[in-house]
């Protein structure tokens, strides 16, 4: 590219078949998203009243009370556990990530532990993890959690209860908000891979969960360095309130002369006005802003998400035929994956080919340009193949690499 040339950017561009996994640059966006971003340079606005004005097109789109715009989906998870910790509270607010001597436990079950319990614990929240087997258990087997378990595990200092979406969850989502409405618990969902498809912007919501975090970067097509919070109207204020303080304008003011938009915060729920945020570092960009937004308007448009299948399975059909009929291999393409949208779901006989899919991905990595599949070890012989980073040049250069990798003995 010429840009690195001429920043002498020691850099080389790799081609993502992954799809959207972030550490090779997620989505690509589409040109109306860049030419909205640009534009949006061109322009200075007060980026607390942008927030206030996307939190109405953010809860036009979701069904949700309100929305915001973060730099990320872990962002999200990190404000709205701020949000649960504090809510208007300014004493809290400006303490985080110091919760001593206040309400800061979330609960997570047991089996549903990962790295992104990270942002949860940032904001300074105790993550509790409920679930515990009564014996060992065999290699391979996790425990179920009962929704009891999350009962039992409820005190005077649980704040809320944190959910990762994936298909098959136990317990249900639905169960698990029930038990939340219960107990006045909000339940903060983090679906970063679950847009598209575009009825989940509502379902969640629909089903009374309080708090839905989202990539912006992932199937949305969005900037990448932007996610989704919406839910609740005063969450979503405590949120905004522990990202950055709106009307800064330089220095603190009073509390007399602080003018937040009334729409994104109710001023007389708070006490006085906080300082700078545990969420200081999470701010966004007001191009991102309006990118994200667009991306959306773009996806939930009449024949936005038909289109973007349609647009994927032509960018995928190259590749398919480039290896039907190659021997050990089976192609499929198909949306049965989270997200949706069509991927190529590859197998290979192992024994067949001598060589497994480990070796092929290496292959992969090492060609020029380097390409990246979505092949982790628990997949064991099968791969998938995303467009979603893809152009049509990219795509007919995974058929021809991908072949290669395969048939070279």
């Amino acid at each position: 590219m010429e840009i690195l040339k001429r920043l002498s950017l020691d850099v080389k561009p790799i081609i993502n078949a992954a799809g959207v996994v972030s550490t090779y640059g997620g989505a690509s966006m589409s040109p109306e998203v860049v030419e909205a971003m640009s534009q949006a340079t061109q322009v200075t606005l007060r980026i607390d009243e942008l927030q206030a004005a996307a939190s109405k097109f953010i809860a036009k789109i979701t069904g949700a009370e309100a929305g915001y715009v973060t730099c990320g989906c872990a962002a999200s998870l990190m404000l709205g556990t701020a949000a649960c910790l504090t809510g208007y509270d300014v004493d809290r607010i400006n303490r985080l990530p110091d919760t001593s001597d206040m309400p800061n436990e979330v609960l997570i079950a047991n089996a549903q532990r990962c790295g992104y319990d990270h942002p949860i614990r940032a904001a300074g929240a105790k993550v509790i993890y409920v679930g515990v087997p009564s014996g060992v258990l065999a290699p391979g087997q996790i425990y179920e959690p009962l929704i009891e378990d999350y009962e039992v595990a409820i005190t005077d200092r649980t704040v809320a209860i944190a959910y990762f979406d994936y298909e098959g969850g136990i317990p249900p989502l639905e169960e698990v908000v029930s038990v939340g409405k219960k107990y006045n618990l909000p339940t903060i969902l983090d679906a970063a891979n679950s847009v598209p498809p575009v009825e989940n912007l509502r379902s969640f919501i629909s089903m009374g969960v309080d708090l839905v975090a989202v990539s912006g970067g992932k199937g949305i097509r969005g900037p990448q360095q932007s996610g989704l919070l919406f839910g609740k109207r005063d969450l979503i204020a405590a949120a905004a309130l522990n990202c950055f303080v709106p009307d800064f304008s330089g220095g603190y003011a009073s509390y007399d002369k602080w003018s937040p938009p009334p729409s994104l915060v109710a001023k007389e729920k708070l006490s006085g006005v906080p300082h700078h945020p545990v969420g200081r570092g999470c701010k966004v960009s007001k191009e991102a802003i309006i990118g994200l937004l667009t991306a959306l308007q773009i996806l939930t448009n009449e024949d936005g998400y038909s289109k973007e299948v349609k647009r994927l399975r032509l960018l995928l059909e190259p590749i398919a035929q480039r290896l039907q009929g190659v021997r050990g291999v089976n192609i499929e393409i198909t949306d049965k994956v989270p997200g949706g949208l069509p991927v190529i779901v590859l197998s290979i006989n192992r024994l067949e080919l001598g060589k497994s899919m480990d070796q092929i991905s290496q292959l992969l990595k090492e060609s020029d340009p380097p390409i990246y599949v979505f092949a982790p070890r628990r997949f064991g012989d099968k791969c998938i193949v995303s467009a979603l980073g893809l152009n049509e040049k990219d795509a007919n250069i995974v058929a021809d690499q991908l072949h290669a990798a395969i048939t070279s003995k």
